[in-house]
């Protein structure tokens, strides 16, 4: 069992940037891969960026360039930094968790994980 705690969501105007929070805690090895997910007013929700145990990232196009996941495991805490913020980016945000990924996976598809934060909002005004 490994619960996810998310923080750091708001209300931003565009240009801004933001920095989501994750933190982790129970057992830990059920959250060596992590990922952000966001799901959008009226829309399914999507994956953002990924993290495997290894430190190698993967992220959705829509944010490439613009936001960065990263891990601190001393705090174990994930990381979501968001920069350069669009009224498109608007959603709830996810964390997530897995022990393991599905072979071939890019860290980005919901099935591969089994943990899930209680989400924070962040609203982006243009």
């Amino acid at each position: 069992q490994v619960d996810l705690v998310e923080s750091g969501g708001g209300s931003v105007q565009a240009g801004g940037s933001l920095r989501l929070s994750c933190r982790v805690s129970g057992y830990l090895y059920s959250a060596r891969f992590m990922a952000w997910f966001r799901q959008p007013p009226g829309k399914e929700r999507e994956g953002v960026a990924a993290i495997g145990r290894d430190g190698s990232t993967e992220y959705a196009d829509s944010v490439k360039g613009r936001f960065t996941i990263s891990k601190d495991n001393t705090v174990n805490t994930l990381y979501l930094q968001m920069n350069s913020l669009i009224a498109e980016d608007t959603a709830m945000y996810y964390c997530a968790a897995t022990p393991a990924r599905l072979l071939g996976s890019n860290g980005l598809g919901e099935n591969d994980y089994g943990y899930w934060g209680q989400g924070t909002q962040v609203t982006v005004s243009s």
